[in-house]
């Protein structure tokens, strides 16, 4: 697979590139249980090659940063969780400080949504956030939707959807997959974020802000399309066909900059 030009710049100045990437519907599968999603072999394999060559690579996903540090025991990955409010440092799951004071909320409207939505799905996002999922009963998505519109402000929470077939229940703290990114990207030339879905395209605007402020040199947003992908997925700088066409754009990608770091020295 060809490197697509819009990534000249990683191969350029890999030391001063930086990559971001969303986990679920792009390095993994979209599966109907939450916890049984893993990333592609290929993807890990793919993200285990880029970690030493560009300065930095992290997963920023909806998941729970413990998830993620299981399903990708990566040395020198960065492991970004519940969009931005929890990430891994040296081992331990640290979230933001403006979390803590809404962790009895949360813990109290996973026992609700579990006693008033009986046969859906509830997943526990650690203290930061719970997440009610109806892809295993479409038809129950409006009692979901429903239900957390007004649990959410009772209980001084924030009820976002969470792109395909789910809500989130989650701290009225702004974080973010955008601000998030903004964040990790300060300081280099070229960063680009790859995602699949609605709560990607925050980050594809950070980074074409940060560009247009001539704060980052080159952004790019990569899309991974699928059938439930939003069209602004679909025109993004790079597009790719599911997790197996991200996997095999990162591989490229990793054997471009590694044929091009030999050729300089």
């Amino acid at each position: 697979m060809a490197v697509p030009r819009a990534l000249d710049s990683f191969v350029d100045d890999p030391a001063r590139a930086a990559l971001f990437v969303d986990f679920d519907g792009s390095l993994a599968p979209i599966v109907l249980d939450p916890a049984a999603a893993r990333p592609l072999p290929a993807a890990r394999a793919a993200l285990a090659r880029l970690v030493p060559l560009l300065d930095r690579v992290a997963v920023v996903s909806g998941r729970p940063a413990s998830f993620l540090y299981e399903v990708l025991p990566i040395d020198g990955l960065g492991h970004v969780g519940t969009y931005g409010l929890e990430r891994i440092v040296d081992g331990v799951v640290v979230l933001d400080e403006r979390v803590r004071p809404y962790v009895g909320a949360v813990a109290r409207a996973a026992d609700e949504a579990e006693a008033a939505l009986r046969g859906l799905r509830v997943e526990r996002k650690g203290d930061v956030a719970v997440t009610v999922h109806w892809r295993e009963q479409p038809d129950r998505g409006d009692d979901a939707i429903r239900w957390a519109a007004e649990a959410a402000p009772r209980l001084g929470l924030e009820a976002p959807l969470r792109g395909r077939m789910a809500v989130e229940l989650r701290p009225p703290v702004p974080v973010d997959k955008g601000t998030t990114v903004a964040e990790l990207a300060r300081g280099m030339r070229a960063a680009a974020f790859a995602g699949d879905d609605a709560g990607d395209l925050p980050a594809f605007a950070a980074l074409r802000a940060l560009a247009d402020d001539g704060v980052l040199g080159h952004a790019v947003s990569i899309g991974v399309r699928s059938d439930e992908s939003p069209p602004a997925v679909h025109a993004a700088d790079v597009v790719v066909e599911g997790p197996a066409g991200l996997a095999a754009l990162l591989d490229a990608l990793a054997d471009a900059i590694s044929g091009s770091t030999t050729a300089r020295g």
